[in-house]
């Protein structure tokens, strides 16, 4: 109810405006060229705030080994201009050779923008070739829960390192987070210790904000308490009325709980810059139907 009467709002809003271009327009304007022009305003003031999204293609992830250039092509016809990677069986760039990989996106009008690595094996040269291509990002998808002060403190210590890898080849380096990094421990917030003892200047944050909302924080605080630190976001949805504490929630988006056009819109004004799709249940439907759907809502989101 409440974005239905924000819509009718922009809309009233937008007619006026077109109204009062009526005197430039001119006595000899017919009423359908004047109501055409009030449109034509209407449109423009309440057109899509996302000029550009992208998915994680592990939403894919049983779909893509099978064929991933079917799949990134079907990717490209529901309207993502981006996708993020991760690092499976098939490697970062699913048996091809990462320029080839490239080489593939640009031919059906995709461009890599991040991918999820581990952290652990080879980094330096997946962020060499992370760098060959284009990519702006790797990132840790997961570190989990970890037992101590000093084991979180190694963590930060491990996100600096690859900060430093990733700045010397020229792209940066980001930490997703999950909902344990928001439980209490030890007196403190995990996911604050990360975001304090990560160099702003070489560590960027990866919101899922489905995460967050999951680990029972509120995204537009973590976002206004920490400007410019959160790049990149994933766009998940959570079923309407699961129970707090069930992880396992995900549903297309757009038909959940999460109040999106108010939480991207925050994130916009407090430095995001990539709006990443990402799913990982599906209830009744299938991994590409759920992509499009979500690229269908992305398509229309009007902020708050």
């Amino acid at each position: 109810m409440k974005n239905d009467r924000r819509k009718f709002m922009q809309l009233a809003g937008a007619l006026t405006a077109g109204s009062l271009l009526l005197p430039s327009i001119g006595c000899n304007t017919s009423p359908g060229e004047v109501a055409n022009a009030a449109t034509t305003a209407a449109k423009d003031l309440i057109s899509p705030s996302l000029k550009e999204f992208g998915i994680q293609l592990y939403t894919l992830r049983d779909d893509m080994p099978k064929d991933p250039k079917s799949v990134l092509k079907s990717v490209a016809s529901f309207g993502y201009k981006q996708v993020e990677g991760f690092e499976g069986k098939q490697g970062l760039w699913w048996d091809m050779g990462h320029k080839e990989f490239k080489s593939y996106l640009d031919g059906i009008g995709l461009s890599m923008v991040s991918a999820h690595c581990d952290i652990k094996k080879n980094f330096e040269e997946k962020a060499a070739q992370a760098a060959e291509i284009g990519l702006d990002y790797l990132i840790c998808p997961y570190v989990g829960p970890q037992t101590s002060m000093d084991e979180w403190k190694a963590v930060t210590d491990r996100f600096n390192e690859c900060g430093a890898i990733c700045k010397k080849n020229g792209i940066k380096f980001a930490y997703h987070n999950h909902a344990y990094t928001f439980k209490a421990f030890s007196g403190m917030i995990p996911h604050d210790f990360v975001m304090e003892n990560t160099d702003p200047d070489i560590v960027d944050h990866e919101m899922d904000i489905y995460w967050v909302v999951t680990g029972g924080a509120d995204p537009i605080e973590y976002l206004k308490k920490y400007p410019n630190r959160f790049r990149l976001c994933h766009v998940k949805d959570r079923i309407k009325d699961a129970p707090a504490d069930e992880r396992s929630a995900s549903c297309d988006l757009g038909t959940g709980s999460i109040d999106y056009p108010s939480i991207l819109k925050v994130a916009k004004e407090q430095g995001m810059k990539y709006f990443i799709l990402e799913q990982e249940r599906y209830d009744n439907s299938t991994p590409l139907k759920s992509a499009e759907a979500g690229a269908a809502y992305l398509k229309k989101l009007v902020f708050a």
